[in-house]
Formats: structure tokens, C-alpha cells, sequence
């Protein structure tokens, strides 16, 4: 973070200075709440939980280096005494943002987000110092922490912004205010938190109206909802996308092997682009990308050589590797919804391979009463991609096996029958995609993580 002394942070935050705490040292490292990772300079933030309560490790990262633990209750280091850690970490990234000279870019979007943060945050890097959401820290915890991390060399501030419902993004772009925004699309995505698709629409455009005159915000074209937010901002808006005639478009687009390659056009000019990402997804996620890195001053060149080199940086998204039998496997098992679970069928459709293509999908959950729906067409997706064979993996997953008529397709209780039914099903040279809501396929794809041997 930027350096400030205990004085300073206990004065943002609200706090008080234990008796120990010295006022003038100064902090100049991060702020962790995790212990293990507290280290020379930092600031711990001490979060009581349901099963772990910080302030028990505050000993231990004073050890490591803490100059100070943010802290609710009395500890036996020094300390800045607050009501709500939460909260004080709220203000302290607060005056952050708003010292800090850098350029703060929000993302948000039903899928997607992380993806293109992350490519954003690897084509920023390449202009200068650059800070970017880790992994998905995108919410009333990780995006506070994420800001904090910038420090006085930081030039670009890549956030992710979710939402569980209305004014969750507003509240975020209170506490960093981006000058540049992206939003990807609206789509069919916990619907337990936001009720319609409508209400979700709303939420989003939440991004475009949190700018100001002197902002710019970049809109996907090719979706109604979001293109229509154009009209709510005082912001420039720019538009990218593939059907329509976008400022920031893709055209020439070829599937390759399920990496996509394009003519990157902007208003500065065009490059082609391969991308080494796989899925037809990423285009409109790097489409976004190449966006800011325009408004940044980037040449189309120079966007196409860092799409050509940006990677994949989360885990169990798009991950492909190869075992030592030769199957291929795609793990995206992090989460899924309606579009990226298409997304994620379309990509083994493309893959090559020797043997058969086998989907192991699991529940795509928050989705109320368009469950069944969502599913069945799932399946007909599957179907329709040329995938070979369809393992649906647990309870609300049979409407997948109903949609993938004409496909072997076979539904299992739960993870440890999925992984026994490919233990007697893969053959080498097959490809195998591994994804459902959050945990519900985790434990198949470790299984065949086993055995990785290369990354795709």
C-alpha cells in the first residue's frame, strides 16, 4: 500500500492505537488477513469468523514483520483498535484510491469477469506497474484488499466487480471510482440474488453510471441490455463486439482448434490476433481487453502481440492439459451458468482429438424456476457440438440427459460415480470437459489432475 504512518491509518479507519502501537511507524507493506501470508511492513487484518478468529494469529504476524494488526478486541501486539474490520478496511482502501495516482479500471459482467480482468491486467502490465483483482476478489472483502495493494509505483488498478443484487457495484466504484469501465453482458446468472434478468441488467449498468463525464466505458454490442446502457452514463461509450458494426470489433473470425483467431479493428487501425485462451468466449472478452488498452494509448500491434501472449491466470477456468495416456482434459470446473457452460461445450466441440469427447457437467445452480430449462437445453447443446458422450453429476441434473437426445449420455448420483464411470470409459486420445457450479465438479477434475503431464 502507500506508505502511512499508524497515526494516519488509525485516523482513516476510525481507530484507536493500542498503547504499544508506535504513531509514527510507518507501514509500508500490504494488508493481509490471512496470517501466513503477513510479511515485513504490513498491516494485519484480524476478522473474527465462524471457525477461525483472526485476532489469534495477530501474535504470529507481528513475528513475520506486521508493524500493527487492525483489531475488535484486545491482542498482545500493537494494534489499531476499530468497531468493524471490515469496515476500516473499507475507508483505509477509501483514501487509497483517492491518493493514489493511478488509473482504475472496473470489469463487471454476468461471465466472464475474471477472464478479461485478468487479460486486462496482463496487457496493463505491459505499459506499467499494474495491480489486478487476484483470482475473484470481487467483493466487499477482496476489493478493498485488492486496492490496498497499490502502491506508490502502481499505475493501473484492474478490478473485478460482482454483485449479489442491487447496489453492490455502486458501492464498490464508491470506494475505488474507475475512469475506465467494461461491462461484457447481462445474463441468466443467480437469479436467487437478483430475481430477473431484468434486475441484473440493472445492476450492471451500475458500472456505466458510477462514471463521470471525463470516463469511458466500453459496451458489448452484441447484447441488447448492455448496449442500451449507453444511454444512462455520462461517460464516452464504446462499443465491441462480433455481429454488429462495433467501434472495437472482431471480423475473419476463425474457431482454429477452439483458440480463436481475428482481425482485430479499432479506430487507430487493425491487427490480427490469435489467442492462446480457448473458447469462442474469449473473443469478446479480449475485444473488451483491446478496448482499454486503445483508450491507454496502445497501438492495434501492440494489443494483438499481448492477446497473442496473455494466459490463463485463475484456476479451473478453461484449464487444458494432456495426460500421459493422451486424454485431454478441460477443466472448468470453478462455476457455471447458462452461457458459460454453452461456451464451455462449444470448446471440446472444437478440440481436437483421436478419440471421443465426453462432458462431465454438473448443476448449474441459482437459476429458480428456469432450472429445468437451462438444463435441457444444456443438453441439447451438447448435442449439437458434437460432443460424444454426456456424464450429468447429481441431484437437478437429469433435464441434461433429456436435452442430449441421441448422445450416450448417463446420469450419476454424485462425484465418486462420475469419476468410476470414466475410470472404466476413457480410452486414450479422448477429451473430457469437467464443469458445474462451484464445488459440484471439483472433485472429478482433481481426480484426472492426477495425472496431468502438459498444459495446453
Amino acid at each position: 500500500m502507500i506508505p502511512m504512518s499508524l497515526a494516519q491509518v488509525a485516523a482513516v479507519t476510525g481507530g484507536k492505537l493500542s498503547e504499544t502501537a508506535d504513531p509514527e511507524a510507518v507501514v509500508t507493506g500490504g494488508v493481509e488477513f490471512d496470517s501466513r501470508k503477513a510479511g515485513p511492513g504490513g498491516l494485519f487484518l484480524a476478522i473474527p469468523g465462524a471457525k477461525v478468529d483472526g485476532h489469534d494469529f495477530a501474535a504470529k504476524a507481528h513475528e513475520q514483520g506486521a508493524v500493527a494488526t487492525i483489531a475488535t478486541r484486545p491482542v498482545d501486539v500493537p494494534a489499531v483498535y476499530v468497531d468493524d474490520a471490515v469496515a476500516a478496511l473499507t475507508r483505509l482502501a477509501k483514501h487509497i484510491a483517492a491518493n493514489a495516482k493511478v488509473r482504475i479500471i472496473g470489469v463487471t459482467g454476468s461471465n466472464g469477469k475474471t477472464s478479461t480482468k485478468d487479460l486486462i491486467g496482463q496487457l496493463c502490465a505491459r505499459l506499467g506497474p499494474t495491480v489486478a483483482t487476484e483470482a475473484n476478489f470481487n467483493n466487499e472483502l477482496g476489493h478493498p484488499y485488492t486496492v490496498c495493494r497499490t502502491t506508490p509505483e502502481t499505475e493501473y488498478l484492474v478490478l473485478e466487480l460482482a454483485a449479489r443484487g442491487l447496489g453492490h457495484i455502486t458501492q464498490l466504484c464508491e470506494i475505488a471510482p474507475p475512469s475506465i469501465g467494461v461491462v461484457l453482458n447481462v445474463g441468466i446468472s443467480h437469479l436467487d440474488g437478483f430475481g430477473s434478468i431484468e434486475t441484473t441488467a440493472k445492476a450492471k449498468s451500475e458500472l456505466p453510471q458510477a462514471l463521470g463525464p471525463d470516463g469511458t466505458v466500453f459496451l458489448n454490442a452484441d447484447d441488447p441490455r448492455v448496449a442500451a446502457m449507453a444511454g444512462l452514463t455520462d461517460a464516452t461509450a464504446w462499443s465491441f463486439g462480433v455481429r454488429e458494426k462495433a467501434d472495437i470489433r472482431a471480423e475473419d473470425v476463425d474457431p482454429g482448434d477452439g483458440r480463436h483467431a481475428f482481425t482485430l479493428v479499432t479506430p487507430a487501425g487493425s491487427a490480427r490476433v490469435q489467442l492462446k485462451l480457448w473458447g469462442d468466449h474469449h473473443v469478446y472478452n479480449a475485444l473488451a481487453a483491446a478496448g482499454v488498452l486503445w483508450k491507454l494509448g496502445a497501438t492495434p500491434e501492440e494489443i494483438a502481440e499481448g492477446l497473442a501472449e496473455s494466459g490463463r491466470l485463475s484456476e479451473r477456468r478453461m484449464d487444458v492439459f494432456t495426460r500421459p495416456d493422451g486424454t485431454v482434459v478441460i477443466d472448468d470446473s470453478y462455476n457455471a451458468n447458462p452461457a458459460s457452460m454453452g461456451a464451455a461445450v462449444r470448446a471440446l466441440g472444437l478440440l481436437p482429438t483421436e478419440g471421443r469427447r465426453i462432458a462431465v457437467l454438473g448443476l448449474m445452480a441459482d437459476l429458480e424456476e428456469l432450472e429445468e430449462e437451462c438444463h435441457r437445453r444444456l443438453g441439447e447443446q451438447a448435442r449439437d457440438a458434437g460432443i460424444d458422450e454426456v456424464i450429468a453429476v447429481g441431484e437437478g441434473t437429469q433435464p441434461i440427459i433429456d436435452g442430449a437426445d441421441g448422445v450416450t449420455a448417463t446420469h450419476v448420483p454424485d462425484q465418486a460415480a462420475a469419476i468410476a464411470l470414466l475410470e472404466n470409459r476413457l480410452r486414450p486420445g479422448d477429451a473430457v470437459l469437467v464443469k458445474g457450479s462451484r464445488y459440484r465438479t471439483w472433485d472429478v477434475a482433481d481426480h484426472l489432475r492426477a495425472k496431468e503431464e502438459t498444459d495446453q
